[in-house]
């Protein structure tokens, strides 16, 4: 937790912040229900969210259509407590004191509904680990 907050704050980044960051800051919002503060970013993000990630939290009554791919930027990494990286190599500025974890999971884009599903049930189980832990 920063020292301004006693709220911990968690940061996603995927290269463009289009499916699997998208989807593990929709999970967390919804299971951690204000109790952790939400970011997400890319390396180079995309001009959309992936339209098959958005249906497959839909799926589950998460909408995250409202969502945007950002730019990762050292002010979101020092801004969090826990940086989550999923594939995007060194691009993640590293600082000390920041607790950081490399989630390996397949990425979505271009895959179809089929192939994603087990993508997000992978996420949501690792939200709920990350909620018990930090809350």
């Amino acid at each position: 937790m920063t020292a301004a907050s006693a709220t911990p704050s968690v940061l996603f980044v995927c290269v463009h912040n289009a499916g699997r960051s998208q989807m593990a800051a929709g999970f967390l919002r919804e299971i951690a229900a204000g109790r952790i503060e939400v970011r997400s970013a890319g390396s180079l993000p995309a001009v959309e969210i992936n339209p098959i990630a958005v249906e497959a939290m839909a799926e589950l009554g998460i909408d995250i259509t409202t969502e945007a791919p950002k730019v990762l930027t050292t002010e979101a990494v020092k801004a969090s407590d826990v940086v989550i990286t999923m594939g995007c190599g060194d691009a993640c500025p590293i600082f000390p004191g920041k607790r950081y974890e490399d989630w390996v999971l397949d990425d979505p884009a271009g895959q179809g509904i089929e192939a994603v599903r087990p993508i997000r049930d992978d996420i949501r189980k690792r939200i709920e680990l990350l909620v018990d832990e930090l809350v």
